[in-house]
């Protein structure tokens, strides 16, 4: 009888999983968050209006369109390790230089080409695929692990950022910020994400256990044990191509637009809109970390859900979790109160929460590993419109009207269209012919 070979006590996958982790959570605590306790500083400071401030963040959203399409197939075809040290690195940068912005040209430049660049090379494609590539029957709690990082940023980091600002100024708080980014996370870069699928480093995905008989000398055999342990939960690797030529890529897309719309409007302009009732900075912040706090533990139900759904289920509760954020929504429209506020609030980040985990994982169930990162990446590309649309889209009606009601009113019609949508996402059929996982386009 064949002994059992000895794995690691914990897993390679998982340090990934940390690092991927703690850079969402000071990045995006800076990015997708803290930039709405700095936008009224800056647009005060340097004379902006709120679409012409609005404009920056969506500048990072439009290059990096364009972006994730390349990040995703370098991250497939030579590893997700150096396109993240390079982001971080870029992304780092990028935030000591805020201290010298005195144009709207260097504010574009600095935040939303070169921040954006950063983060989006490193933070987006690159480093789900590498969890994508190391998990599959717990590549959604593994997904969601990263997921609630990136939550807690708004939950710490924005407050602080918000604090910050009152101390030292958003100069100063922009420039701890890329200085903690780049001492602190290059090495975890380099210490914990490796190039390379499991199988390539004699191990199973999810650290499952190999029997002595099990080859782990022959490199090719234990990439096919891979790909058979895969295929126990109906997992079948698409390349793009024939992922692009299924229904499903495309609902995909027209869903996740929603998302990809919404949400950076309403994070981007949350403080300003709940400063305009009269809330402070700090205040405006904390409850805005009371919305990405709701949405810290369903990042991680989502997860384990997802792993337990059998494929056919995925889009039924991504369904769920995106007219939960449209009902949210609509409490608020109907009733606008501080009250109905904190409801808007907690019942958004829930199903918010939810939607994160669930659309990695729902791509990657359908399609596999050994392209997902190019085909996370092409779907970004297409999603690029709406989310730089949005943002300046939400500043122009403000611009115009002095309020955001009639963006928040189109954002859950949107989401409720959306919501309908999902059930109709079906698994695609497996390509008739599987390929080599080496063949990814």
């Amino acid at each position: 009888m064949a002994g059992i070979v000895k794995t690691p006590k914990i897993f390679f996958g998982w340090w990934t999983v940390l690092a991927s982790g703690l850079l969402s959570l000071w990045g995006f605590g800076y990015y997708a968050y803290g930039i709405s306790a700095l936008f009224l500083p800056i647009s005060t400071e340097l004379g902006f209006n709120r679409a012409l401030t609005s404009v920056a963040a969506s500048i990072g959203r439009f290059e990096g369109g364009f972006e994730a399409p390349l990040a995703g197939w370098i991250a497939d075809r030579f590893g997700p390790k150096w396109i993240v040290f390079g982001g971080i690195l870029v992304a780092s940068v990028s935030l000591v230089l805020m201290y010298y912005i005195h144009a709207l040209w260097s504010f574009y430049v600095v935040w939303g080409l070169m921040f954006g660049t950063g983060l989006n090379t490193a933070l987006a494609v690159p480093l789900d695929t590498a969890i994508s590539n190391w998990f599959v029957k717990k590549r959604g709690v593994a997904l969601s692990i990263k997921w609630v990082f990136s939550g807690l940023s708004g939950v710490l980091i924005l407050p602080l950022v918000a604090w910050l600002i009152t101390v030292v100024g958003w100069r100063m708080t922009c420039v701890i910020g890329g200085l903690v980014l780049g001492i602190a996370g290059l090495p975890m870069v380099l210490s914990w994400i490796k190039s390379h699928r499991p199988e390539v480093y004699g191990m199973l995905p999810d650290g499952a256990e190999m029997t002595e008989d099990d080859p782990g000398q022959d490199q090719d055999l234990v990439i096919h044990k891979g790909v058979r342990y895969a295929a126990e939960v109906k997992e079948v690797e698409f390349t793009l191509r024939q992922a692009m030529k299924t229904p499903a890529y495309w609902l995909l897309i027209l869903v996740m637009a929603v998302y990809g719309l919404v949400a950076p409007a309403i994070n981007i302009h949350c403080i300003p809109f709940l400063m305009d009732r009269g809330i402070s900075t700090v205040m405006a912040a904390t409850m805005m970390a009371i919305m990405i706090g709701a949405s810290i533990p369903s990042r991680y139900i989502g997860g384990v859900v997802a792993d337990r759904l059998d494929i056919k289920q995925l889009r039924y509760a991504m369904a769920a979790a995106y007219f939960l954020q449209a009902i949210a929504l609509i409490i608020f429209l109907l009733y606008q109160t501080v009250f109905t506020i904190y409801v808007w609030f907690i019942l958004y980040g829930i199903g918010m929460g939810a939607g994160i985990t669930f659309n990695p994982a729902i791509t990657a169930r359908y399609f596999g590993r050994k392209a997902f990162g190019s085909i996370r990446g092409t779907s970004m590309f297409f999603l690029t419109p709406v989310g730089v649309a949005a943002p300046i889209y939400a500043g122009w009606v403000y611009d115009t009207t002095g309020q955001y009601i009639s963006a928040f009113m189109l954002f859950a019609v949107l989401l409720t269209v959306s919501a309908a949508i999902l059930p109709f996402v079906k698994p695609p059929k497996p390509p008739a012919v599987i390929t080599d996982i080496h063949q990814i386009a």
